[in-house]
């Protein structure tokens, strides 16, 4: 038996990184997964994945920031598979890089977009169909860059930290209907988010996410993927509200990363992996 068996759960930027890793273990312990993304080619291929192995999956070109594609992801969920148990706001990418004075306003409105209004929008969508439904588990990805300062550039810590408390009063609101919802707090996790913007790849930032936290390595999207498992599962029926941190030891005392951000490297915006040339 698997530990999601006969549930439904759609995950967004789920073509990369912790996302596909997210969908691949949830369709393992037997759920049916939507995974809801721009990338394409990278969404089909995680399906594809799935399928292979005996799962049921599917996928969903999704703009996060687009409330019509998100009641529509939702929607379908319904429409292949005929419930709605699960849904991970997990879409995520760098966003405003810089100092507080170059940030442009318009760079900083497309992170919150991204980062936070997506968080928003799959929240506000999915609450009536778990509802419906008797209950549910809702996850988003935050970040350490939320609950710790020097974590993370202005604007992406900003958001996440807004992820966090969004995540404790919808918690409050929507307990009495059974859903819970909780959020997830990455440290330093090797994804194509970091690793193709850096000279050197994944072994550089290997290297590099190393040598922050404690525990000598860096996180993978597995890490992730075995704590959103826990909290879609029936094993935290007792857990709301709760910000996860899975980091290594970071913010129980590893280094700044002030200095170290594979991503923070220059002014401007960091966009989705999908996006670098030769990601």
């Amino acid at each position: 038996m698997g530990r999601l068996d006969g549930k439904v759960a759609v995950i967004t930027g789920a073509a990369s990184g912790i996302g596909a890793a997210t969908a691949v273990r949830f369709c393992q312990e037997g759920a049916a997964v939507v995974v809801a993304d721009l990338n394409e080619a990278g969404g089909h291929a995680v399906v594809t994945q799935c399928v292979a192995e005996g799962a049921k999956a599917c996928y969903q070109r999704t703009d996060v920031t687009q409330e019509r594609d998100i009641k529509t992801l939702m929607e379908r969920a319904l429409d292949e598979y005929g419930r709605l148990d699960v849904v991970f706001n997990n879409a995520g990418l760098g966003g405003a890089l810089g100092t507080i004075e170059d940030i442009a306003v318009e760079d900083w409105d497309r992170t919150q977009a991204v980062l936070l209004r997506g968080v928003f929008l799959g929240i506000k969508h999915a609450v009536p169909l778990l509802r419906r439904n008797g209950g549910g588990s809702i996850i988003s990805t935050a970040s350490v860059a939320g609950v710790r300062g020097g974590a993370g550039p202005h604007a992406y810590s900003a958001a996440k930290a807004a992820v966090i408390n969004l995540t404790r009063t919808v918690a409050i609101e929507v307990a009495k209907d059974h859903i819970r919802v909780n959020c997830i707090c990455p440290g330093g996790i090797n994804t194509p988010l970091i690793s193709t913007r850096i000279p050197g790849g994944e072994g550089v930032a290997e290297q590099l996410l190393a040598a922050i936290q404690p525990i000598p390595r860096s996180g993978t999207p597995e890490d992730i993927a075995a704590m959103a498992l826990y909290l879609a599962s029936d094993e935290a029926s007792f857990v709301t509200g709760a910000a996860m941190v899975v980091d290594g030891g970071f913010t129980a005392g590893g280094s700044t990363l002030q200095g170290q951000r594979p991503i923070e490297v220059a002014t401007g915006f960091s966009g989705p992996s999908f996006e670098v040339e030769g990601a």
